[in-house]
């Protein structure tokens, strides 16, 4: 018998934190020694305040590159994963001042980091620099200001591989996330974390907002819905929608990327790529029932992707005053949130509410389906 456990690891913001840690401990230990041959940082403590756990992090290689600003570089392992950022170097670069009237510490995305295309700001999302703040804070020295730039090598390389892009992040990646462990989403070990997670809010609340990633959880902290609220599936929707039913919710909000939840009107619970696809024919045959023009499903058959797609119908709709996305979006809306209820009905025999609301790569909301509006109103 195999006993193999998925290994977790830690998130990108864990390693951009522990090396402006151990740069900041550099510069620190070069003030008192005055010497630039300073004792090797192989190693450093971060709290990682969510979970509240300390994780011991090696470094790699720091260097003082001059009086008051130093270098530090450290690896990325997010465990078990399948992960592109695996061992790719995290750079973190310290420099001290003594300014007043100014914050005292300043967190900057450099080379490889991500920005946003609207408004410009570095795409450091809020755990991360909370994490940074808060370790970084009870290191720092009366009268210091802190500014402390991460830098991604590869990051400008990696994010060709991913949807940030979609997402309005160019040209790197994003520090994301909303905890320091990086958990295997595909293992089951994962999915026992996802149910017990929803399990602790049933004395709580009578409905739940599902999320499969972390732009979801954002997007819907940002419309105001109590993060208490909100439950990561990952590609699990199926299991979970189960165990929402077997532990008596009431109600359920699918929140979620509409390439991933558009596979629920085809029948598909489990979202991964590597499982299931099928959103071309989904899609295609949603807009060949509205009556969307031969012409135009033959172009959406042919779309590389469901954005892609998307931006096809929004072109036609833009360019002949018609109202195609509503109606496509509203007709796969409604299956979503019927062949979900079905699907929790089928096995738990409890029939729970079932609400979708579809946002697209720019995080913009796409549609509510009619039960997910009324469910959205009643909990924010």
């Amino acid at each position: 018998m195999n006993n193999f456990q998925p290994r977790s690891g830690y998130t990108l913001p864990v390693f951009a934190c522990a090396a402006a840690l151990a740069a900041l401990r550099c510069l620190h230990n070069s003030i008192i020694e005055k010497s630039q041959d300073l004792d090797p940082i192989d190693v450093v403590l971060v709290d990682l305040i969510a979970p509240t756990i300390t994780a011991e992090v090696p470094i790699e290689q720091v260097a003082l590159l001059r009086p008051g600003m130093a270098l530090a570089v450290t690896r990325s392992d997010p465990g078990d994963n399948l992960d592109l950022t695996r061992n790719t170097p995290i750079w973190a670069m310290v420099e001290l001042m003594r300014e007043s009237g100014e914050e005292e510490i300043v967190i900057l995305g450099g080379y490889g980091i991500g920005y946003h295309k609207t408004g410009g700001d570095a795409a450091i999302y809020s755990y991360a620099r909370q994490l940074l703040e808060e370790n970084i804070r009870r290191s720092q020295r009366p009268g210091e200001k802190i500014t402390v730039t991460i830098i991604l090598p590869e990051g400008r390389q990696l994010a060709t591989r991913t949807s940030n892009e979609a997402f309005g992040v160019v040209e790197g990646l994003s520090l994301l996330g909303t905890t320091g462990i990086s958990q295997p989403l595909s293992s089951p070990d994962q999915l026992a974390v996802f149910r017990s997670e929803l399990q602790s809010k049933v004395d709580r609340f009578d409905c739940l907002v599902f999320c499969i990633g972390e732009n979801g959880l954002d997007l819907a902290r940002k419309l105001g819905i109590n993060p208490d609220m909100l439950v990561k599936t990952a590609n699990w929707l199926g299991p979970m929608l189960v165990e929402a039913g077997v532990q008596n919710f009431q109600s359920i909000l699918l929140f979620g990327y509409h390439g991933k939840l558009m596979k629920l009107a085809g029948g598909i619970f489990h979202t991964h790529h590597h499982l299931a696809d099928g959103r071309r024919e989904i899609l295609t045959a949603f807009c060949a029932r509205m009556g969307v023009p031969a012409a135009i499903c033959n172009e959406i058959w042919e779309s590389a992707t469901a954005e892609d797609a998307l931006k096809q119908l929004r072109a036609l709709d833009e360019n002949m005053g018609s109202n195609w996305v509503s109606l496509v979006y509203g007709a796969i809306a409604s299956q979503i949130d019927q062949r979900a209820s079905d699907y929790i009905f089928t096995h738990s025999e409890r029939r729970l509410t079932v609400g979708s609301l579809l946002f697209s790569r720019d995080r913009q909301i796409i549609l509510k389906s009619e039960i997910g509006d009324t469910i959205l109103s009643q909990i924010c």
